[in-house]
């Protein structure tokens, strides 16, 4: 039974993680290189190039932006678990993004939605980035505590 118990509770922590990240393609940022984006540059992974944090996986487009993460993971994570900054904002929605458009601000990664003429990334510089990134941020925690 208390092996039972300890499985139980070892896949719902694992499940709470996964949840909070947007894993489409199975990785973080749909496998696009979060460092990268730190260069301004929007790379997709390579499969060799793979790492676990927070119990979702992340690709790199080299070894070096690897190493790189694994020194320092939290300052590359995407904020709101690289969900739709924008969303959050204004509906405190979970939605998914293109991982070409993105914003570094205040040394953090935020992501958007961008497809069928919709770009979430233009609407928040239009209706006040600032504004949005405090009301996401509180939506972020009402979303992550429940």
């Amino acid at each position: 039974m208390k092996h039972f118990i300890t499985i139980l509770l070892l896949s719902t922590s694992t499940t709470f993680f996964a949840q909070n990240y947007n894993t489409k393609q199975g990785f973080v940022a749909e496998g696009y290189d979060v460092v990268s984006y730190f260069n301004n540059k929007a790379e997709k992974g390579n499969k060799e190039f793979t790492t676990e944090f927070d119990e979702v996986k992340f690709k790199f487009s080299s070894k070096e932006n690897l190493e790189i993460f694994k020194k320092s993971p939290k300052k590359y994570i995407p904020q709101y678990g690289g969900y739709c900054a924008y969303a959050l904002g204004v509906k405190a929605e979970k939605v998914a993004v293109n991982p070409k458009t993105f914003e570094i601000r205040d040394g953090k990664l935020y992501l958007f939605y961008d497809s069928w003429g919709i770009n979430t990334f233009e609407l928040w510089k239009k209706e006040g980035a600032e504004k949005l990134q405090k009301q996401a941020n509180k939506n972020w925690l009402k979303i992550i505590d429940n």
